[in-house]
């Protein structure tokens, strides 16, 4: 490639960003260094933004802004050298405002750069969804883009439990394991689950919950899930665990329920892929599973700052498509609307954000196996939520809660 191209794109980019915490690589060898001070993640150094060919830029002409980056790197025609450090950058510079002029001359830039040819497709890792929001079909097709990746890529981060949530860390643990056995019996003894009792398990993943409050509490619990392969793996487990007779899992949605009786539900970490516009829906559902007196326990994530969308467009198509973290508020009102008292709430943002920087050091360490189960693409895309994930929690925009209810009316 002609260094010619690049060079009118790097007077511009120059130009337009004269203070950078970050220096950027072109595929001709040619690049920009950072100005003034380093980042504070990481390694302490400003990171490098790598674009490894023209289909890079090509890509963020399609799509300005966090999409085309996005597609970009999941592509891998944008490469980081620090993902922690390039997260820093883009929750924390603000690049300098330009006039109309300055922006028609970057974007030419970019496009002599890129050359004539076609838009590069989009990666196979995105997913365009069709259809009404939060419609059982498109709920379903949504978790199984997230999900149904493969069992066996979910067990080289996790814990030995298959536990896709946040451990508890702050009583002790020392361990991943013991952190999630602590969560899992904490939830347990919040229910005060006794033998005999039939238990829900909303969006019982690969079976951790159902498996604990079996074996440990001795009640009979109902897991839902809508991956099928979550759901084989969580039958095999129990089969394998000797409790099948006191573990029914299922493909199914939480309104597929109508006219069964539970004596306590567990939700952890569901109640994220319900919505705005279905939250007062999933908590009425709820409750006409239980009796009065029955007890529900609803853990997840909660948007911590009011304003701030319900989710970016990279997590839209590549993470978790439709899923929304609502405000605490707004759950405990549609908890209350449909006749739950709200009888504790405990929040464990630290705990996630440790939980996380567990699964970033698995994940990291076994990239070989990772990209074989999954391919390329899922693992830049996973190895950037999860640190997206855990600078959320750090940064104070998300946090996590539990809230034990009982159903009053």
């Amino acid at each position: 490639m002609p260094l010619a191209r690049t060079a009118p794109l790097r007077r511009e980019l120059e130009a337009a960003l004269p203070q950078r915490p970050f220096s950027i690589r072109f595929w001709d060898g040619t690049g920009l260094g950072a100005t003034g001070a380093a980042t504070a993640a990481g390694n302490g150094r400003p990171p490098t933004f790598s674009v490894c060919s023209p289909a890079a830029l090509a890509h963020a002409l399609r799509a300005p802004g966090q999409l085309g980056i996005g597609r970009a790197y999941v592509a891998g025609d944008l490469e980081v050298d620090d993902l922690d450090a390039a997260l820093e950058v883009v929750d924390g510079w603000k690049p300098p405002a330009l006039d109309a002029k300055a922006r028609l001359r970057l974007v030419a830039a970019v496009a002599r750069a890129c050359g004539l040819q076609r838009p590069p497709s989009r990666p196979r890792a995105e997913l365009l969804l069709r259809g009404r929001r939060h419609s059982p079909g498109r709920d379903a097709r949504s978790v199984r883009h997230h999900y149904d990746v493969s069992n066996k890529f979910f067990s080289l981060f996790l814990d030995e439990s298959m536990t896709y949530s946040c451990g508890l860390f702050r009583r002790g643990a020392t361990t991943l394991e013991e952190a999630q056995e602590a969560k899992l019996e904490l939830v347990c003894r919040k229910l005060d689950l006794r033998p005999g009792e039939r238990v829900l398990d909303v969006g019982c993943g690969w079976g951790s919950f159902a498996l604990h409050a079996a074996g440990r509490h001795g009640v009979e619990v109902v897991g839902i899930t809508l991956s099928e392969p979550q759901a084989r793996a969580a039958r095999e487990r129990a089969r394998e665990a000797e409790l099948a007779d006191r573990i029914d899992i299922r493909v199914a949605d939480y309104r597929d329920l109508g006219g069964e009786r539970f004596d306590a539900i567990a939700s952890i970490g569901m109640v994220e892929h319900v919505g705005a516009s279905r939250i007062d829906l999933y908590a009425r559902h709820l409750a006409a599973l239980l009796p009065p007196g029955g007890r529900l326990l609803n853990h997840g994530i909660a948007r911590l700052r009011h304003g701030d969308p319900e989710a970016g467009p990279f997590s839209e198509r590549y993470v978790f498509p439709d899923a929304a973290p609502l405000h605490l508020s707004r759950i405990l009102l549609a908890l209350e609307r449909a006749g739950f008292a709200t009888d504790h709430v405990e929040g464990f943002r630290e705990d996630y954000a440790q939980t996380l920087g567990h699964w970033i050091e698995r994940l990291d360490a076994r990239l070989e196996d990772a990209t074989r189960l999954a391919g390329p693409e899922r693992v830049r895309v996973w190895r950037l939520y999860l640190r997206a994930a855990r600078r959320g929690f750090e940064s104070g925009f998300t946090s996590v809660y539990q809230v034990r209810t009982t159903r009053s009316s």
